[in-house]
């Protein structure tokens, strides 16, 4: 009965979603749950209500983004994974939440960090593309595997000419990397984070930095990565040393380049993909885990700009 009322949710929430979603009316009785509408749609009710019963069993907290999550695992024929995703615990987060994988794609992405010295991955906002990379790049910290974190993007707005701008570096720097600083905090804490970063053992700085360095026994994430040149690409991509692993992530739909320079990512992906030791993914919005509306924001856009490629050529 426990786990009937957590998969139901508050006032048959959960629940309430798949009848509309499925067109079928559900309703728990003293044998379990009875489904009844046309057979195939009853069938999916059926698999996602167990693949939420699974997800329940692993201590989940079961709600709507679990709801789309499972529909998302039964449309892709991939319901048996979910022991297997919800069993593996990426991170956990100063507060004591764990971090798991919330769709195929970003399990094979931690996978991909997991057996590769280089990845890129590319996937439009809300996917956890960067936030996971954050995860394990502090998981490689804690476990000794890497004696630092370095944490980059370039400063589009600013032209990568920092030099011009008013305040020391700290000043300067912040507004273009805050994103990376709060995912940080998640997993550390304010006063770790501020511990390792007096040590050197984290680094938060712009693209321009890391010319002319050679970066061993590191962790080096360079966040989007759709706004650098083919240039800054391999300039970046050439930096990383001994011991090294090299997280690159962006998304190619939202590039602030000035028109007159190409970004260097899509270039990049086709002249680096079928090197060993270099894994590229793609996600998309089937891989968004933040509110249900953003998703189909993705979506809109996604057509969109389909449409307005169609009509260019």
């Amino acid at each position: 009965m426990e786990q009937m009322a957590g998969v139901f949710g508050n006032f048959d929430e959960n629940i309430n979603i798949i009848s509309a979603e499925t067109e079928t009316a559900i309703r728990a009785t003293e044998h379990g749950i009875r489904i009844t509408g046309e057979a195939k749609k009853a069938q999916t009710a059926a698999d996602v209500i167990e693949v939420l019963k699974k997800m329940y069993g692993k201590n989940e907290t079961i709600d709507q983004d679990s709801v789309n999550y499972a529909f998302d695992l039964v449309h892709d024929g991939q319901q048996e994974l979910v022991n297997e995703m919800m069993s593996d615990v990426v991170a956990i987060t100063a507060k004591g939440k764990q971090i798991k994988c919330k769709s195929y794609g970003q399990k094979e992405y931690i996978k991909a960090i997991r057996d590769n010295t280089v990845v890129i991955c590319i996937g439009p906002a809300g996917t956890g593309k960067t936030y996971l990379a954050m995860a394990m790049a502090v998981v490689a910290l804690k476990n000794k595997q890497v004696s630092r974190i370095i944490l980059t993007r370039p400063a589009v707005e600013a032209g990568e000419n920092l030099g011009f701008l008013p305040g020391d570096l700290q000043n300067k720097v912040d507004p273009y990397l805050r994103p990376l600083y709060d995912a940080l905090y998640d997993f550390m804490g304010t006063d770790a984070y501020a511990r390792l970063s007096e040590k050197g053992a984290i680094e938060v700085a712009p693209l321009a930095y890391m010319r002319g360095r050679t970066l061993n026994d590191a962790f080096i994430i360079l966040d989007e990565a759709q706004n650098c040149t083919m240039e800054q690409i391999k300039m970046f991509l050439t930096r990383f040393g001994e011991n090294s692993k090299v997280v690159v992530t962006g998304d190619v739909t939202q590039i602030d380049l000035p028109k007159e320079r190409a970004s260097g990512l899509k270039k990049a992906v086709e002249i680096l993909k079928d090197i060993k030791n270099i894994a590229v993914l793609q996600l998309d919005q089937k891989d968004v885990v933040r509110h249900p509306l953003v998703r189909s924001i993705i979506k809109a856009f996604e057509k969109y700009e389909n449409r307005r490629k169609h009509t260019i050529v």
